[in-house]
């Protein structure tokens, strides 16, 4: 049983893995420091600045190294409004849904924040560095190590990501040091995290020692054989052995919404939640319906800022029974700027990764 402490719903004390409550995370455009999830593998870390080093190395011309005050005076500071999203988002949902178990932390809906990152450009910082790309080898990856504890499943964690975004000069990534204009705490990875805006919170590593340009992904456990979407017939881990290298890891987040609060009144129904964008563009509009799908009612956008944001919405709308009707069920449906829908449902998968069916509330 989870249990509430300073404001977050706990799920594990250690390591550390914590949400907040939905409604009052919705609350905020800007997701205040203490209402951020709390996702961890391992201990949270007290790093000192002064002396943490964080490595640039692999297929680059000139290695480098960097404490922070050296970051902060060779790179210009650059600034991204981006959601993070923890992979097992609405974990919980998916396992209710299909009253199936899923394995990992049971979270709910709040492993979401929606944060003003402030830092240094990775292309900035990796073409300092004289990225080498060599011509017909194939794929290349930069690839995000932090060494300083060990974890749940392996002495480190890492993750990768395609070089390519790592350098797009409109796929904003980051190697951050501060959240909404303060300097990052340890619990969010102090002195350096990693930001690649629409990925998968797997990838923005915290605490990270190195950057690595590389012609492999990252072998760390957590992106070989962790975050990735196993198919439905996969149902327990010794089966997963067979289909870790088969499956591609989690990369951009699914087109998603979420009912964050739903209030009747009069024969009316006021409806708040959030929707995060998916890879083929931002959140275009939010639909609710309180008929189970049969016609879908618009919702009304009240905060969306930049490519990589997350989008507050809520929506007034009349049931179908009038004021005789206090009881029901209202579900959330996205639409992208490319015309892409979020789906009703979504398959089971055993670690319960990426569920982006519709969102939905009793009332």
């Amino acid at each position: 049983m989870a249990e509430t402490q300073e404001g977050r719903i706990v799920h594990q004390r250690s390591p550390l893995n914590a949400e907040p409550p939905l409604q009052e995370l919705v609350a905020h455009p800007l997701t205040p420091e203490e209402l951020v999830y709390a996702r961890n593998h391992g201990p949270i870390e007290h790093l000192d600045a002064a002396t943490f080093k964080l490595k640039v190395d692999g297929l680059v011309e000139r290695e480098a190294e960097y404490t922070l005050e050296e970051i902060q005076n060779a790179f210009p500071k650059a600034e991204v409004v981006a959601a993070l999203q923890c992979a097992g988002n609405r974990r919980g949902a998916m396992q209710d849904k299909k009253d199936k178990p899923v394995e990992g932390v049971l979270w709910g809906q709040g492993t979401i924040a929606n944060v003003r990152w402030g830092g240094v450009r990775l292309r900035d910082l990796l073409r300092t560095a004289g990225v080498r790309m060599p011509q017909g080898q194939g794929a290349m990856y930069a690839c995000f190590a932090s060494h300083v504890t060990a974890c749940e499943q392996d002495d480190w964690f890492g993750a990768s990501i395609p070089l390519e975004k790592a350098l797009s000069e409109d796929g904003d990534a980051l190697l951050a040091y501060e959240m909404n204009g303060k300097p990052l705490k340890p619990e969010h990875g102090f002195p350096f995290r990693v930001v690649i805006p629409g990925y998968s919170g797997a990838r923005w590593v915290k605490w990270v020692d190195q950057v690595t340009v590389s012609h492999r992904e990252s072998d760390n456990f957590y992106q070989q054989r962790d975050y990735k979407v196993l198919p439905p017939e996969v149902q327990t881990r010794e089966q997963a052995e067979h289909f870790w290298s088969k499956v591609p890891p989690i990369l951009a987040n699914p087109l998603n919404s979420v009912v964050a609060s739903a209030d009747a009144f009069g024969g009316h129904l006021t409806v708040k939640g959030y929707a995060v964008s998916g890879p083929a563009g931002q959140v275009a509009r939010v639909c609710v319906s309180v008929d189970d799908g049969a016609s879908w009612q618009p919702a009304q956008i009240t905060y969306q800022e930049g490519r990589w944001s997350w989008t507050l919405w809520e929506a007034t709308v009349r049931l179908p029974g009038g004021e005789a009707a206090c009881h029901g069920t209202v579900y959330s449906r996205a639409e992208d700027m490319s015309g892409h829908v979020q789906p009703k449902d979504t398959d089971w998968n055993l670690r319960g990764v990426v569920y982006h069916g519709y969102g939905e509330m009793r009332f």
